[in-house]
Parts: structure tokens; C-alpha cells; sequence
């Protein structure tokens, strides 16, 4: 019973852990003089991706993989069909032409490059397929590649500074939110991996299940906090800016590192997730060009939703 109770508790200390964690690295950069885009591009979206970060590389050393690949593919399918689903029924979602010709589509390469280096099987016939230490190397090699091009955009959108709300603390407090939020981060980490594990050993169902349900709705809630949020303040381009960044973080840095630390066992029932994953991202770009011109509105936020509780059935429905 403690197990389950330490689980649910695992997500709060992991997102609150989180949210320190980008408070405190915030107060610093914004006192070493940092530009807000900056900020904003790099260590907010960490942030929000941090929770996956943590618990994909524990499940990585514990030897869990399908939770680590399953948290990714099902985060990143909640991030489009829920998330700004959700958000765009707030209100409706009208994105920059950066973010369309851009953005959007860096974020489909990344999952069409993940589903070509997992399926070694097919492409190469193996005997299996894995995520390897070179593979995971390959796709920080593109990590770095988005990280260059958001410097580049950052001098083109200056404007953006007030997207990062001032945070003022000194040197000590910051360093103490960083170190709690470090310390939140692994703990809660530790208890949803434990507590996965467990779950999918009493329901008899796969941790591919787990992963790709409970866990990846739980990593997902601070992409989903930022963006109702965001959506509600009418910055819809930060809403869908950073599900799209999420998604791009969570496969070429998340996997990558897990990958990097050690190789991930790849289930070729994840193979079903990954083209709804490749799915969900044209639908997203098609979206932009039906209807109102670069923006998601209320009714097609409504089917996106409807489309993810589809998903969820379905995956439900098969085990």
C-alpha cells in the first residue's frame, strides 16, 4: 500500500521539484544578465521536461525500459492531443510562422528519426532492436542542432522577454531551490519507477501500459499547467511553443541521455505509438492550414482531445 501511496506522492514531489529547480536557475541567469528568450528557451523548457528526464533515467539503470520509452511516446502523444487539445478549448491557439514551417516540423523529424533507429529489427533484420549508445549519441547530436537554431531565433524574437517572469532571490535562496528541486526530482523519480513496476505487477498489465498512460499523463502535467496558462493569458504561441519544444527535448535529449547511460531494450509493440505519435504531429501541421489560418481552434481542440481519449481506449482495450 505504501508503494501506491509513495507513487501518487512521487508526481507532486517531482513537479514541485521541478518548478524549484527552474525558479532558482532562473534568479541566477537573470542575475548574471542573461537574456530572457534565453531563459526561456533553455532552462524553462528543460524544466518542463525534467520530470521525464529523471524518471527515464532511472528506469534506464533499473532496467525498466518500456516505462522509459513508454513515458517519451505517450508524453509527447499527450502533449499534442491532450495538452493543447485541452488548451486550444480555452482558447482558441493561433501560432507564429516559426513555429509552423519550423518548429512543428522539427518535432515530426524527431520522431521519424527514433522510429528508424529502434527498428533494427526490420531495417536490418536483427535478431532485436534497441536504442543504442550511438544511437542515443545521434540524437543528442540533433539536440544540439535545436539548441543552436533556438540561439539563432533568439536574436530575431526579442520580444518574447516578458514570457519569463522576473524572479527575485539571492545567490543563496536560488541555490537552495536548485538543490531542493534537485533532491524532489530524484526522490519522486525513485517512487514512480518503484510504483510503476509495482502497479503493472498486480493489474497483470505491461509496463509499456503503465508507461504509456499513468506515467506519461503524470511527467506531462507541467507542460499542461504552462499551457492552460498560457492559453488563458492569450499567449497561445507560448502554449503551443512549448509542447512542441517538450516534444523535441523528450526525444533528443531524454532518450539520448537515457540511451547515452545505457541502452534501451526497444518492444516492437511500440511501434503502434510511435506512428500515432508521427500521426498527431501532421495532424498538428495540417491543422495549421485547415480552417483558421495557423491556429488551433476551440472544435478542433475539442476533436484532438476526443482523439487522445480514443488512444488511451484503444491501448486499454488491447491488453
Amino acid at each position: 500500500m505504501i508503494t501506491y501511496i509513495l507513487f501518487i506522492l512521487g508526481f507532486y514531489i517531482l513537479i514541485k521539484g521541478a518548478d524549484l529547480l527552474v525558479d532558482g536557475a532562473v534568479a541566477i541567469a537573470q542575475k548574471m544578465k542573461i537574456s530572457s528568450i534565453v531563459i526561456g528557451l533553455t532552462i524553462v523548457s528543460f524544466g518542463t521536461s525534467a520530470p521525464e528526464l529523471v524518471v527515464n533515467i532511472l528506469s534506464s539503470l533499473k532496467g525498466t525500459s518500456e516505462i522509459a520509452i513508454g513515458n517519451v511516446l505517450g508524453s509527447n502523444i499527450a502533449n499534442i492531443f491532450l495538452i493543447l487539445g485541452v488548451s486550444a478549448m480555452f482558447y482558441p491557439l493561433k501560432t507564429k510562422k516559426n513555429t509552423v514551417w519550423k518548429e512543428i516540423p522539427f518535432s515530426l523529424l524527431a520522431i521519424v528519426i527514433l522510429g528508424i533507429l529502434v527498428n533494427d529489427r526490420l531495417i536490418d533484420g536483427y535478431d532485436f532492436s534497441e536504442l543504442s549508445k550511438v544511437d542515443g549519441l545521434v540524437l543528442l547530436a540533433f539536440f544540439i542542432i535545436f539548441i543552436y537554431y533556438t540561439f539563432g531565433i533568439a536574436k530575431i524574437r526579442e520580444k518574447m522577454d516578458d514570457e519569463v517572469e522576473i524572479v527575485n532571490m539571492s545567490y543563496l535562496k536560488s541555490s537552495v531551490f536548485i538543490f531542493s528541486g534537485i533532491i524532489g526530482l530524484v526522490l519522486g523519480g525513485k517512487w514512480i519507477v518503484e510504483g510503476a513496476v509495482k502497479i503493472a505487477e498486480y493489474f497483470q498489465v505491461s509496463q509499456a501500459l503503465i508507461g504509456l498512460t499513468i506515467v506519461a499523463i503524470g511527467t506531462s502535467l507541467p507542460e499542461l499547467a504552462t499551457s492552460i496558462v498560457a492559453a488563458y493569458k492569450r499567449h497561445a504561441d507560448i502554449a503551443v511553443g512549448n509542447v512542441v519544444g517538450s516534444n523535441i527535448f523528450n526525444i533528443f535529449f531524454v532518450l539520448g541521455i537515457s540511451a547515452s547511460i545505457k541502452p534501451l531494450p526497444f518492444n516492437s509493440v511500440f511501434d503502434f505509438d510511435i506512428v500515432i505519435c508521427t500521426v498527431a504531429s501532421l495532424i498538428l501541421f495540417l491543422i495549421m492550414f485547415v480552417g483558421k489560418r495557423h491556429t488551433i481552434t476551440k472544435q478542433e481542440g475539442f476533436i484532438m482531445t476526443s482523439l487522445y481519449i480514443f488512444y488511451i481506449a484503444f491501448l486499454v482495450g488491447k491488453q
